[in-house]
């Protein structure tokens, strides 16, 4: 039988070493788990009471350390870290997958006619500001201004990008049509996403030591935060959107899609799930959440500030967000 754990376990962390590509990969394998979509509230409150004990230095009787853990995810997986609200289901990461999935599927088989690309885009983008919403900073809140400014805009880019790159395609190759809605996604992850962390690149993000001692706010490490998630958020799609166009493209010849055209839409969706259950953590996992960067390319006055109190501090650190 396991032991029961001591109260000294650090929980605020995840339990994987974070400074390895393996560890980040382990950490958000298990923080976009889809089957925590599943869990009841039964199951959530349970997590929650273990948890808010635990930080009390309470421990439940016979609670293991794999429980500990298995708990700490769970309740991470549902309740929001800065406002421990329970956050909306589908903006939760647990609900990426099969979202995604659902969404994307659609999107690359709904891609040939103006009334599907404007209805598919405008799900795609809603569902995205769900989630930036849902998984908002409690150290930089999203006002509803910015979140309808980035939902517009970001809107607005992927139909014009889409439509644009429909009547372009017209004339060349059915395979190069069916890349268009990863285009028109790409496009829309590099306009929502800036603009939903405008007040970031305006004001700068937290900045500390390899101690967690904060040093200031810097606007030159909130552009790398932000190019780190547009990479890896396009990086995520990828799989999903430039791997089934070619099985699709040669399916499609086959008799059996010609005598069942209906089942397109339902092959299309799995392909997509199959390549984000994997795309979604390993692509999370790409940059260290917690990122970092040389003094000396930080802002003039924040490098002199920093050289003036901390002179020993060569790198500086950094929430990059997700």
């Amino acid at each position: 039988m396991a032991a029961e754990i001591s109260t000294s376990i650090n929980i605020k962390e995840p339990r994987w070493d974070q400074s390895t590509f393996v560890g980040r990969a382990k950490h958000f394998f298990t923080v976009t788990d889809p089957r925590n979509v599943l869990l009841t509230n039964e199951e959530l409150a349970h997590a929650h009471r273990i948890i808010t004990d635990y930080r009390k230095g309470v421990v439940s009787p016979g609670l293991t350390e794999d429980e500990l853990w298995r708990a700490k995810y769970v309740f991470d997986s549902a309740f929001h870290p800065d406002t421990g609200e329970k956050m909306i289901l589908i903006g939760r990461m647990s609900a990426q997958v099969p979202m995604n999935m659902t969404i994307t599927g659609c999107m690359m088989t709904f891609y040939k006619t103006t009334p599907a690309v404007l209805f598919w885009q405008w799900i795609n983008q809603s569902f995205n500001a769900i989630v930036n919403y849902t998984n908002r900073s409690g150290d930089a809140p999203i006002t509803v201004n910015q979140l309808g400014t980035a939902y517009v805009s970001a809107t607005t880019g992927a139909v014009a990008t889409a439509l644009g790159l429909n009547a372009l395609t017209k004339h060349v190759s059915p395979l190069i049509g069916r890349f268009v809605p990863f285009a028109a996604v790409a496009a829309a992850n590099c306009i929502n996403i800036p603009l939903m962390r405008q007040r970031e690149l305006q004001h700068g993000i937290p900045i500390t030591d390899e101690n967690d001692n904060r040093l200031g706010e810097s606007t030159k490490a909130a552009q790398q935060a932000i190019s780190q998630v547009v990479v890896s958020r396009i990086l995520m799609a990828s799989p999903g959107m430039a791997i089934p166009p070619f099985l699709m493209n040669h399916l499609e010849k086959k008799a059996f899609l010609k005598r069942f055209p209906w089942m397109s839409a339902p092959i299309q969706v799995s392909l997509v799930g199959f390549c984000l259950v994997f795309a979604t953590p390993l692509c999370c996992a790409l940059f260290p959440q917690k990122s970092s960067m040389s003094v000396s390319r930080l802002e003039p006055e924040l490098q002199e500030k920093i050289r003036a109190s901390h002179p020993g501090v060569e790198r500086v650190y950094f929430n990059k967000g997700l």
